[in-house]
């Protein structure tokens, strides 16, 4: 037994894999098996167990991949977004390196209890963050070619999978994620892994709806690897960091609230500074328009505004003045104050702006219009971000009785789910 975050679990005694799906909406899955593309994950509903769960907010990659391995929120690990202010210097950073994170991992746990333990993530952004403390093997398919024994706990990887370095914009990113768990499970590498998680990327979910053709095979190729690691006795349990939907108007074009634009009109340019946490290396298939943002008042308008001095036109108003303002907009779902967002959402206090905002399910929210290049988007905007995007799937190849069906199961939950329930 060892406790991680207050969160107490078993050793496992079968080899045990942990699958986050980036982007799975669970229409995804009940498209791909009601058009016969998902034939273990049509058994696997069938004699398994089939949860429906919630990932954390914002839902993004970074918050909800660090959840699953801490088992524990965002208020717990620190991992709020991909990009934040640094609260420290004032300048926008990426939360891709450990000294963000604030709590164990369960991985790094695991290893330390003499558990072999494999991480496979699609892109190299969340490698350090899983890996952090953790002895083994933790590569990313983005960077397979660059492994090495002392860095990443094995070398020769395209060797070992037997296919080429992938584009990190592709469905074959994914593919290499899922090809590399098997080769691991079957001992390519060495010993076979006691704990293995692999983290794909959203560049499908992104493009393609659940039902289409492009979805459905990305799903089919899926479901083949999942019946593999199946066969070589893996306990399984499938979750996802956050789901996916449209973000447009009826005429294809992306709904957009550009929150800079509408707040430099009200208040003047440089009272406030518009975040985007769904920012990272990899923004052409979203244009950095997600379903949250955060506000942060800028330099003395934060004194003034603690103050209550800050003028909208002519009108003195209180920091609840302006969250009222921003919850009348169209497309806005809810403001919080700093206060009340951490609450809500179980988020770090001191890493999210002194305004949050969310968008309504077909919305996004961007900055200046000035300042998002959309030409990289071939087809109509899909993104996430919002309350909307929080509903993901929670499965576990072991049929598991007794369960709370009133529960309210987090995506966090997958490993208390694998190691104290399913073996």
């Amino acid at each position: 037994m060892i406790t991680v975050n207050h969160r107490s679990y078993h050793l496992p005694k079968q080899p045990t894999v942990v699958v986050c799906v980036d982007g799975c909406e669970p229409d995804y899955i009940a498209q791909a098996v009601a058009h016969g593309h998902m034939p273990w994950m049509k058994a696997t509903l069938a004699q398994g167990t089939a949860l429906v769960a919630d990932c954390v907010m914002p839902s993004f990659t970074n918050p909800n991949n660090l959840s699953i391995v801490t088992g524990a929120p965002p208020s717990v690990h620190g991992i709020c977004g991909n990009y934040l202010i640094d609260p420290a210097s004032g300048a926008e950073v990426m939360m891709n390196d450990p000294e963000w994170l604030r709590a164990p991992t369960l991985l790094a746990a695991l290893a330390r209890a003499g558990k072999h333990v494999a991480v496979v993530t699609a892109k190299d952004k969340l490698r350090r963050l899983l890996g952090h403390e953790m002895t083994g093997i933790c590569f990313s398919a983005e960077k397979a070619d660059s492994c090495t024994v002392m860095e990443h706990g094995i070398e020769n990887v395209l060797q070992m999978v037997g296919l080429p370095l992938p584009s990190v914009y592709s469905a074959d990113l994914s593919e290499f994620v899922f090809a590399a768990g098997v080769k691991l499970m079957e001992g390519a590498a060495g010993p076979a892994p006691d704990v293995m998680y692999l983290s794909t990327t959203d560049y499908v979910q992104h493009k393609h709806a659940p039902g289409t053709y492009g979805a459905d095979m990305f799903y089919a190729m899926m479901d083949r690897y999942l019946a593999q690691l199946e066969a070589l006795g893996c306990v399984i349990v499938l979750t996802a960091d956050h789901g996916m939907n449209a973000k447009t108007r009826m005429d294809a074009q992306p709904d957009v609230i550009w929150l800079q634009d509408v707040l430099d009109d009200w208040l003047g340019e440089g009272v406030t500074r518009v975040i985007l946490p769904i920012t990272d290396p990899y923004v052409v298939h979203h244009g950095a328009l997600g379903s949250y943002a955060t506000v942060y008042m800028t330099g003395q308008h934060a004194e003034r505004l603690a103050a209550h001095e800050l003028k909208l036109g002519r009108t003195r108003v209180h920091l609840a003045s302006l969250v009222d303002k921003l919850g009348t907009l169209r497309g806005v779902e809810a403001v919080y104050t700093r206060a009340q967002a951490a609450r809500e959402f179980e988020l770090p206090d001191d890493r999210i702006g002194d305004i949050v905002v969310v968008s309504e399910r077909s919305v996004v929210i961007g900055t200046s219009a000035s300042r998002h290049d959309l030409g990289g988007l071939e087809v109509p905007l899909r993104s996430h971000g919002g309350s909307s995007e929080q509903r993901v799937p929670l499965v576990v190849n072991r049929a598991i009785t007794g369960l709370d069906e009133q529960h309210h199961w987090r995506n966090f939950d997958a490993f208390d789910l694998a190691f104290n329930h399913a073996q």
